[in-house]
């Protein structure tokens, strides 16, 4: 009887905007992020020789992959071997994700400066992730099988702005069975939370930068299926709430559309999506007071 074979892909979408307070404040903080990362992947291609990786840099204008590249060289493989004794697919992952970031961040730096908006496009960077991840799936021979997750490394705040394009990536990630996995910097984001939730993943917030990589190997490196063997950080309370689809900000109490359930968080009498016409809620009845009957 032939046996499947497994293989874990290990797709991680790193976030590489230069408007994030903790590069604005320390630059050196990217190259830190960016070792950490590194030996973070290698580690996972370590496990099982069937494993398979892909990194994806979010920017403020494009996500762009990092590895595999798109076109790949065989010599330039071949030079990069044995050196320093380190394992040549080792030295072609660092060389290739080193090499890739430094062309993404010159060709922002001549595209001028991003303005006033410098948001990730973090939204854009799972879809891609997603779409990635599809692909491996359908080019897969019989007899095999894929576990496949998705990484997020970033310091960037919510983005309210992409709230519907995160709940469409969240349950089609649901769907398709890939985990979603967070590991922020610097805040908690409240979207990226339920995107965990939803689709089985773990959310931490690192207490200490210095210890990044020692998060990654604890945390994110094990399987999800084998992650309850383990004592691992207790999940967070997630915030559950919407944004409006008029100004784009969380709320707790609002209108929903009755046809096409879009969010607003105060009341219109036209569904700016599908342009459905509602009535004009009227006053509240008022309870009648029941006289109260007289025994004589």
């Amino acid at each position: 009887m032939n046996e499947e074979v497994e293989a874990s892909l290990l797709v991680i979408v790193l976030d590489t905007n230069p408007g994030q307070r903790l590069v604005r404040e320390r630059t050196h903080i990217l190259t830190q992020c960016l070792e950490s990362v590194i030996a973070f992947a290698n580690s996972h291609l370590m496990l099982k020789s069937t494993n398979k990786l892909a990194v994806l840099a979010c920017h403020t204008r494009s996500t762009e992959f990092l590895f595999p590249p798109p076109s790949a060289c065989g010599t330039q493989v071949a030079m990069l071997r044995q050196q320093d004794g380190q394992y040549e697919l080792f030295t072609h992952v660092e060389k290739t994700i080193r090499q890739n970031l430094q062309q993404l961040v010159i060709r922002d730096a001549r595209s001028g400066p991003i303005g006033s908006v410098c948001e990730s496009l973090l939204a854009g960077a799972l879809a891609m992730a997603l779409c990635y991840i599809h692909r491996l799936e359908q080019e897969l021979s019989a007899g095999r099988k894929m576990n496949s997750r998705i990484l997020v490394v970033t310091g960037s705040a919510d983005s309210a702005s992409q709230y519907m394009s995160y709940m469409n990536v969240f349950f089609t990630a649901q769907k398709q069975n890939v985990t979603l996995d967070v590991c922020s910097l610097d805040r908690d984001m409240g979207l990226l939370q339920q995107g965990c939730d939803i689709t089985g993943g773990l959310y931490l917030r690192i207490p200490q930068l210095q210890g990044l990589l020692q998060y990654l190997l604890w945390v994110f490196l094990p399987e999800p299926t084998i992650r309850k063997q383990l004592v691992l950080p207790p999940p967070v309370k997630v915030d559950y709430r919407a944004a409006c689809f008029c100004h784009r900000e969380l709320i707790d109490i609002g209108y929903v559309c009755s046809v096409c359930l879009s969010i607003f968080c105060k009341f219109s009498p036209i569904c700016t999506t599908c342009h459905t016409v509602f009535k004009t809620p009227g006053p509240l009845p008022t309870k009648s007071k029941k006289k109260k009957i007289k025994l004589s």
